[in-house]
């Protein structure tokens, strides 16, 4: 039997993790609630703990003025722009996230995904399909070499990114925050200055306010026609108009895209162009990781609910033990 320790999911998780939390805790599932401020009054007093899966409620402020019990949010995935992590630690509140189990999946997405954009895979595939063969060799396509990849973020990914790199024999520099002494790839602290002198683009950047729409048109110019830019960090990374027209205007060559502004929603514009590789956000969908993603979700449940602490708090809600 479950305990008493009331947790909200805002979003459905996948059986795996799902079925793990309410074996052990009292679960109420808000994103299917046709009322959910009505479910927030009647639970508020006594929730303490928030698993958070997709987006289907926006996990901030108001969100934690209807549940003042409130102690942890566990949220599903290494990115967590959709909580206000600033807010929760303010408020004494914890936020943890999925990160390390995905790593190695979305950073081979990332290569995959590279390789089809340059090699234009799914419209070799497609040309093949349409019995096109049969008539002519498909046109030739560009390639990885001499490519030079710059890589915007990086963190455990773009570091795992840039290891699968290091196998193509490809220059390697990165964008961020700051420069890390730790890698050997050359730092630019301009993202402009970095497109200028690479043709290859690789955002793995989070979300959020300091990074939104940190892709624009004037580092997509600087990219120029030969570039290509794949994006399998968050969407709003990107300004996805300005990558529109950077793309019709052939400013630069092509895009791989496994992340869009407002997903599920992607620009007709972009669905209509062929020169382009389109994925649904897809990055660490595979059953292996998605279940060791939930199965991280449920254990800093646990292990908060135990008082052991949380596992993997996230920079804003940093976790000493007393």
């Amino acid at each position: 039997m479950p305990d008493a320790t009331d947790i909200i999911m805002t979003g459905p998780l996948m059986a795996y993790a799902a079925d793990q939390l309410r074996a052990r805790f009292t679960v109420h599932e808000l994103w299917k609630s046709e009322d959910r401020a009505a479910m927030l009054r009647e639970l508020g007093g006594k929730v303490r703990g928030v698993a958070g899966g997709g987006s289907h409620v926006k996990i901030d402020g108001a969100l934690f003025d209807a549940l003042p019990k409130l102690e942890i949010i566990s949220n599903f995935g290494v990115g967590y722009d959709n909580v206000d992590a600033r807010e929760a630690g303010k408020r004494g509140l914890v936020v943890t996230n999925t990160p390390d189990v995905l790593t190695d999946e979305v950073a081979d997405l990332t290569l995959g995904l590279l390789l089809a954009t340059v090699r234009q895979l799914p419209q070799v595939d497609r040309y093949l399909r349409a019995g096109k063969w049969l008539e002519k060799a498909y046109p030739l396509t560009t390639s990885l070499r001499k490519r030079k990849v710059g890589i915007v973020g990086l963190g455990r990914i773009g570091k795992a990114v840039a290891h699968r790199l290091e196998a193509f024999g490809l220059p390697i520099s990165y964008h961020g925050r700051s420069r890390q002494a730790d890698v050997p790839y050359r730092y630019y602290p301009s993202l402009v200055e970095m497109a200028a002198d690479v043709d290859t683009l690789v955002s793995v950047a989070p979300g959020g306010a300091a990074t939104h729409h940190m892709i624009n048109a004037e580092v997509l110019k600087a990219l120029g026609p030969n570039g290509i830019l794949v994006n399998v960090g968050r969407g709003t990374v990107v300004d996805e108009q300005a990558l529109v027209e950077a793309l019709k205007s052939k400013a630069i060559l092509s895009a791989g895209l496994d992340v869009f502004e407002d997903e599920p929603k992607v620009p007709a514009e972009l669905i209509a162009m062929d020169h382009v590789v389109l994925l649904p956000h897809v990055g660490s969908a595979s059953v292996h990781t998605r279940e060791q993603m939930g199965q991280l979700l449920v254990d800093n449940l646990k292990s908060w609910f135990d008082g052991k602490g949380p596992l993997t708090p996230v920079v804003e809600t940093p976790w000493t033990k007393a």
